[in-house]
């Protein structure tokens, strides 16, 4: 009797520490959105390697708008449509991005994500604290990342994986500033021998 009252007890702790945990993960993530999403605007670098190549670029972010700059692309996100500008051969794909899609080009998407769906934990790490994120339905595209973020609440590496595998997206020179919102949509004028092609 007395193992099972010890096992009834370990259990209620172990239970008790997880949700716990769970919850600090979630203060780190509300204050690092807040950061990330502020309202006017802010910036950074980022480099992005995974089982497609890597590439590294820069991005201005604004609430749920990106704009994202490579060598090979250009992308525009008003928080419901997408263009993409390829360099090389001059086309600009216009779509409506599904939440894997604009993950994969937009570092700060998980600020979004990680309110609805997902099972939370942390630890901490030298300089910050690593966010665990587990899909609770393993069909969603994307299902687990780790975020590592550190005392000033700036995300600095975000790994993610979905079907094909994991994606590491590291950021760095993130700075807060006031971006207009025409930065989020594309202007023809300024690519005036862009092929558009409508994928909508």
């Amino acid at each position: 009797m007395k193992k099972f009252c010890l096992l009834i007890l370990l259990f209620t702790l172990a239970v008790g520490m997880h949700a716990q945990n769970a919850a600090q993960a979630r203060k780190i993530l509300d204050k690092t959105a807040a950061v990330v999403g502020r309202k006017s605007g802010a910036s950074a670098n980022f480099t992005i390697s995974g089982k497609y190549g890597n590439t590294s670029g820069t991005i201005a972010i604004k609430g749920n708008k990106f704009n994202a700059r490579t060598s090979q692309a250009i992308v525009w996100y008003d928080g419901k449509t997408q263009w993409t500008y390829m360099k090389k051969n001059q086309e600009v794909n216009i779509s409506t991005p599904t939440e894997a899609q604009q993950q994969s080009m937009n570092p700060y998407k998980f600020i979004n994500i990680y309110k609805n769906g997902f099972n939370l934990g942390m630890k901490n790490v030298a300089g910050g604290w690593q966010i665990h994120l587990y899909a609770q339905n393993q069909k969603r595209t994307i299902k687990e990342m780790y975020i590592t973020i550190n005392k000033n609440y700036y995300p600095q590496t975000i790994k993610m994986r979905q079907s094909n595998g994991w994606t590491t997206i590291k950021v760095s020179n993130f700075k807060a500033k006031n971006i207009s919102d025409a930065t989020f949509r594309f202007n023809s004028k300024d690519f005036p021998n862009a092929e558009i092609i409508d994928l909508r």
